[in-house]
C-alpha cells in the first residue's frame, strides 16, 4: 500500500463472525514440533485449500472458518475442516496440538515457510521473528463503518485482559515452566507493531497512521499490524487477536461468542450515544500483565473505580450483562459455557497438572492431542 492510497472499510450489515485458529503440528512418536505443513496441505480436500493455510513457520497450520451469521454455523464449518485436517494428519503420523506454545521444542530449530513475504519479515525482525513459535485464536466480528470499528477497538480494551485470562494456554517456553499462564502474549509483545494498540479517534487517524508507518518503512504492509485488537478493512470487522489458542474447539467457540457479544454490545452503545470514560492505557497494561501471569485468578482493576475483581468474577459479570445480546445472536449456550470456564482451571493450569501425572513432556503432548480430537 503506497503512502497516497486510500483505505476503505468494507460495510457489514450484520455482526458476522469469523474464527482463525493456529494449531501446532506434532510428531506423534517424539511429541516434538514437526515441519509437516506441506504434506498436510497436499492431503486435505481441495475445497478447503483457501481456508487451511500455511503460517510463518512450517510447524503449524492456520484454519479459518467461513464468514458465519452464528456461532453454531461457525462450529459446523470449523468441525468439518478440523476433521478433514485431522484425518490428513493421522495419515502422516502427525498430531494437532491445541496450545499457545510448545512444552519443549525450541524455536531455533524450526523452519520458515517458503514465502517472499515471510522472508522479508525475517529480514526485518531477525530473531524476534524466528521466535514466533506461538499459536493464537483470532475472532472477527462484522461492523458497519470504519469509524465505529476504531471506537470499538478503543472501548474493548478494558475487556481484553479477561479474554486473555479465559484463553491462557502457554505456560511453557524453551523446555521451561515460565511461571506465566500466557507466555505467548509476552513473545508477541516483543514485535514492534504488536501488543495493545494506540488510542485513535476515528478512521481517518487510523488511515494516516497506516500510511505513515508504510511510507517510513517501519512496516512493509498493513498486514504487519499485529495489535491485540485491530480493525480489518477488507473484511469490515473488528479483529480480536489477544487470545492464546484455547484448550479445545468448544473453548474457542465460547470465547468467540463472548467476543461477538461484546462487540455487538459496544456497537449498540455507540449507536445510542453512550458516553465512554477512558481507561488509562497503563491500567489496561497492568490488567493484561496480571492476566498473563495469573490467568483467571488475576485481580482485574476497574479503570474508573479502581475496584479489584478476579478475572473469574469479571467474566461472570460480562455473561450476566450480555445475556440479552447473546439471546438475540443465538449464542446463549456458548456464552453460558464461559461461566463454566470461569469456574474451572485454565488450560495452562490443566497442562501443568497433567504433567504431574505423566512421565515425560512427550507423554503430556500425546495426551493433550488425544483429549482434543474433534
Amino acid at each position: 500500500m503506497g503512502s497516497t492510497d486510500k483505505l476503505s472499510f468494507t460495510f457489514n450489515d450484520s455482526p458476522s463472525i469469523g474464527i482463525e485458529l493456529e494449531l501446532a503440528l506434532i510428531d506423534k512418536e517424539t511429541g516434538a514440533l514437526t515441519s509437516a505443513i506441506n504434506g498436510l496441505l497436499e492431503r486435505v480436500p481441495d475445497q478447503y485449500a483457501s481456508t487451511i493455510k500455511p503460517e510463518f513457520m512450517q510447524c503449524y497450520v492456520e484454519v479459518n472458518s467461513a464468514t458465519c451469521n452464528t456461532i453454531d454455523r461457525a462450529e459446523t464449518d470449523l468441525r468439518a475442516k478440523l476433521q478433514a485436517m485431522q484425518k490428513a494428519a493421522d495419515d502422516m503420523g502427525v498430531g494437532l496440538l491445541w496450545t499457545g506454545t510448545h512444552p519443549f521444542s525450541r524455536w531455533g530449530e524450526q523452519t520458515p515457510s517458503p514465502s517472499q513475504r515471510y522472508a522479508d519479515l525475517l529480514d526485518l525482525l531477525q530473531d524476534l521473528g524466528r521466535q514466533l513459535i506461538t499459536f493464537g485464536l483470532h475472532v472477527h466480528v462484522g461492523v458497519d463503518t470504519g469509524d465505529k470499528a476504531i471506537i470499538i477497538c478503543d472501548r474493548i480494551l478494558k475487556h481484553l485482559p479477561v479474554l486473555l485470562a479465559l484463553s491462557c494456554n502457554s505456560p511453557w517456553w524453551e523446555n521451561r515452566i515460565t511461571g506465566l499462564q500466557s507466555h505467548r502474549s509476552k513473545i508477541m509483545e516483543a514485535l514492534p507493531t504488536a501488543g495493545l494498540p494506540p488510542q485513535m479517534s476515528n478512521w481517518s487517524e487510523y488511515v494516516w497512521l497506516v500510511n505513515h508507518l508504510t511510507k517510513t518503512k517501519f512496516m512493509n504492509s498493513i498486514r504487519e499490524l499485529w495489535w491485540d485488537v485491530r480493525p480489518h478493512n477488507n473484511f469490515g470487522t473488528v479483529e480480536v487477536r489477544i487470545c492464546d489458542t484455547p484448550g479445545s474447539l468448544e473453548d474457542a467457540l465460547s470465547i468467540a461468542a463472548l467476543v461477538q457479544c461484546i462487540v455487538v454490545g459496544l456497537s449498540e452503545e455507540i449507536d445510542e450515544g453512550t458516553y465512554q470514560h477512558d481507561a488509562h492505557p497503563m491500567m489496561i497494561r497492568q490488567n493484561k500483565w496480571r492476566a498473563a501471569r495469573y490467568g483467571l485468578d488475576a485481580d482485574i482493576v476497574d479503570g474508573i473505580t479502581l475496584e479489584c475483581k478476579t478475572a473469574r468474577e469479571r467474566a461472570a459479570d460480562m455473561v450476566d450483562t450480555l445475556g440479552d445480546t447473546a439471546s438475540a445472536l443465538g449464542c446463549s449456550k456458548w456464552l453460558a459455557r464461559i461461566l463454566e470456564m470461569a469456574k474451572a482451571p485454565t488450560a495452562a493450569e490443566r497442562q501443568l497438572k497433567l504433567l504431574e501425572e505423566k512421565t515425560t513432556h512427550a507423554d503430556l503432548v500425546r495426551e493433550l492431542i488425544a483429549q482434543t480430537r474433534v
